[in-house]
């Protein structure tokens, strides 16, 4: 079996549900504390062990490839103030995470398009796919989490939650039985159930492993919810033909396409951060007196 070493971040969404804060810059490049939430994506990747990422960007996204490329002013500038050298290190680190390639979609019809434009990139190598939208912190990398599933069942493995029953209908439903631990056998998905078309309330939440012939499945899936090529309807092929696995991963997920889910990952991240931490919960204790 080949090691999964590529991995995949489709970061072409308008983020429309964050305007207008998204007009001029990427929701993917939006702040978490002092990192864009694109940064914690990429670094969970390569904790995870992966090598190679493709992101997939649309017009106007170049401020991720800013982001992760050298800036010299910058960083001779930091190189001149010896209390800088702390700083310049990040920086410098952000380079170094992983080699990042990025291809645009030129179209946005949708997630399950967007996967497809990696194939060259991919050629027959099992792969990960990081959702842009979905930030998830834990002690234990969920891309990690992912990939030693699929070495040890050697089948796609899609990352799951639980969701409620009033919010099911806005993500994808699973048929799943259990396998063991947090894994379950995965035989059948929808994209956006109608009520009472609904599996169960496990739902694919940002993460997933796949075998390359998800492309040729690609290749034949018709437009689903919305309109678009929807990825769940290429993976309840995979999933029907030869079974999947769903994982329950530990560690929390922030939507970052959402203004909520914006504001819950700073402020959570804010509270174990090394130099505000501190001081950000004494803030929110005197802040929730008055509320």
């Amino acid at each position: 079996m080949k090691k999964v070493r590529k991995a995949v971040i489709p970061a072409a969404g308008l983020g429309t549900r964050v305007l207008p804060a998204t007009k001029a810059m990427p929701k993917e490049m939006l702040p978490i504390v002092d990192k864009p939430a694109i940064q914690y994506i990429v670094e969970e990747a390569a904790a995870s062990g992966i090598e190679e990422i493709l992101i997939i960007t649309n017009r106007g996204k170049g401020l991720l490839e800013d982001h992760f490329d050298r800036a010299p002013e910058l960083e001779d500038r930091l190189a001149t103030d010896p209390g800088k050298a702390a700083i310049l290190e990040q920086v410098r680190s952000i380079t170094k995470l992983a080699n990042i390639w990025y291809v645009r979609q030129k179209e946005t019809k949708g997630l399950g398009h967007a996967v497809n434009c990696a194939r060259n990139f991919i050629g027959g190598e099992p792969f990960a796919v990081l959702y842009g939208d979905d930030v998830i912190m834990g002690e234990d990398p969920a891309c990690g989490q992912l990939i030693r599933a699929y070495e040890q069942y050697g089948l796609g493995v899609a990352g799951v939650k639980e969701v409620s029953p009033q919010a099911i209908h806005k993500y994808s439903s699973l048929k799943v039985e259990p396998l063991a631990g947090n894994c379950f056998r995965c035989t059948d998905m929808i994209e956006k159930p109608a009520p009472g078309q609904e599996f169960s309330l496990y739902s694919i939440l940002g993460r997933c492993v796949l075998p390359p012939e998800i492309f040729d499945i690609l290749d034949v899936t018709p437009p689903g919810a919305g309109g678009e090529i929807q990825l769940t309807d290429a993976m309840k092929t995979l999933a029907r033909r030869k079974g999947m696995v769903a994982l329950d991963f530990t560690g929390k997920r922030y939507d970052m396409g959402s203004k909520l889910g914006v504001m819950q990952a700073g402020v959570e991240a804010a509270l174990g951060h090394p130099e505000i931490g501190g001081e950000f919960r004494a803030y929110l204790k005197e802040l929730a007196k008055t509320l």
